[in-house]
């Protein structure tokens, strides 16, 4: 008689001891859950930017040492657009999208002037310019690609953590 008064209370204790375990492993189940959640959804706001850059990477590959006149940045200001439209709602990289934009702003800046199919020949001191210009083309296009990396890998450490 006494086992069987002490085997009732054992087992509610245990039923409630149980009933406690299970659901402090669904309120840990669900914390996880929603935290995977917030990470993709994290990650989804990410795609485009990631995938802007990963052009305007693509676009400044193809001008690499090529002195461009103004229409040979059609893309790289297109892309650049895009990516200042969506920057300010882009919180955690706004920063680093900021500087790219700022980086393809420069670098449009540094285009050549159209060259004249009436001149047969360009004078020295004109050359000298046009050279001094394509150089300062090309430090522009290393600022740009910097800035563009740099975004990339905090996308890329964000996405991670």
């Amino acid at each position: 008689m006494m086992t069987s008064a002490l085997l009732v209370p054992a087992a509610a204790l245990l039923g409630s001891l149980l009933t406690a375990l299970s659901y402090r492993h669904q309120r840990q189940l669900f914390a996880w859950t929603r935290k995977i959640r917030r990470k993709d959804e994290t990650n989804t706001d990410f795609d485009k930017p990631a995938e802007w850059l990963g052009d305007l990477y693509k676009a400044q590959c193809g001008l690499t040492r090529k002195p461009c006149v103004a229409d040979d940045f059609a893309e790289i200001s297109r892309t650049g657009n895009m990516i200042e439209g969506i920057a300010d709602n882009t919180e955690a990289v706004r920063l680093e999208l900021t500087k790219a934009v700022e980086c393809v702003k420069d670098y449009v800046a540094t285009a050549l002037p159209e060259p004249d199919p009436a001149a047969v020949r360009v004078g020295v001191q004109e050359h000298h310019a046009q050279l001094v210009q394509a150089m300062r083309q090309e430090a522009a296009r290393g600022e740009l690609v910097r800035a563009i990396l740099a975004a990339e890998k905090k996308i890329k450490d964000l996405r991670h953590s």
